[in-house]
């Protein structure tokens, strides 16, 4: 009898980094769509959600699944995200399917879709798509970093003085957000700091040499997932904000260019609870 069992699905990190890509442009298409047309729901205070965040999660998810049916998905729309996460030795997908949407309900042209495949705590590859500069941004574990067809690499930026920051604030921002604190310690101390609205964005940025540090006290899996990976193949640094290694499951984060930077901002910000 013919063997009708399909063969099993390319995992290594470059095949996961094209899935990553194909299901990104697929919901930044859904973004442009929605454009001007979207209802918006309030979430909590200052966090909102629009149809295009659906619409694009939908897109974004049909895509993986037809790729890899049988795994996990993690998107910020999800009903219960974590619950869903992949065992240890498993890929699930991460996905912010709109990462910036309060830029995207005033127009403000900064936001994007993140999509990384994570293997235990550690992004193995991601795309963070700007569908409003058609910029793709995409990554695989040991094989680089690119913009398009440009392979990137991070600034190299040493001095806190000389670097150009970007922070990423809660939604609600508090008087005492940990975030608000390390800005006015930081500012001082280096060329300039933005907050674009968008962490998948910045960390695009630190990849390709437009930023030369970010930091995130309060943020989730899928905003960071695909951009710290990014950074890390871009020849960047990213640790939690202890110094110690990245995990996506536990997001917050300090990414600069290159070590020297990253240990002078690391001794910048207020000691973590």
């Amino acid at each position: 009898m013919q063997n009708t069992t399909p063969p099993p699905a390319d995992t290594t990190p470059l095949a996961l980094m094209h899935a990553a890509k194909r299901a990104a442009l697929a919901g930044g298409a859904q973004l442009l769509d929605w454009r001007g047309r979207f209802e918006t729901h309030a979430k909590g205070p200052g966090d909102f959600v629009t149809d295009a965040d659906i619409a694009s999660q939908q897109a974004v998810r049909s895509v993986l699944q037809q790729a890899y049916p049988a795994h996990p998905f993690i998107g910020e729309e999800s009903s219960t995200p974590q619950a869903q996460a992949a065992p240890a030795d498993g890929v699930c997908w991460v996905v912010d399917p709109l990462d910036g949407t309060t830029n995207y309900l005033h127009d403000f042209p900064s936001y994007a879709v993140s999509v990384a495949a994570v293997r235990g705590a550690a992004p193995v590859a991601g795309a963070v798509y700007d569908p409003v500069r058609q910029e793709m941004f995409a990554a695989a574990s040991g094989c680089g970093a690119w913009l398009g067809d440009r392979r990137l690499a991070a600034s190299g930026v040493r001095r806190l003085a000389d670097a150009l920051l970007a922070v990423s604030l809660p939604a609600a921002v508090r008087s005492d957000s940990p975030g608000l604190r390390d800005f006015v310690q930081v500012v001082p101390k280096c060329q300039a700091v933005r907050r674009i609205g968008s962490a998948a964005l910045s960390l695009a940025y630190v990849a390709c040499g437009r930023l030369d540090a970010f930091w995130a006290r309060e943020i989730h899996p899928w905003d960071v997932a695909a951009g710290a990976l990014l950074v890390i193949e871009a020849g960047g640094r990213v640790t939690d904000p202890h110094g110690e290694a990245f995990d996506v499951w536990r997001p917050p984060c300090v990414a600069a260019s290159c070590e020297p930077l990253h240990r002078a901002l690391l001794g910048q910000l207020s000691p973590p609870a």
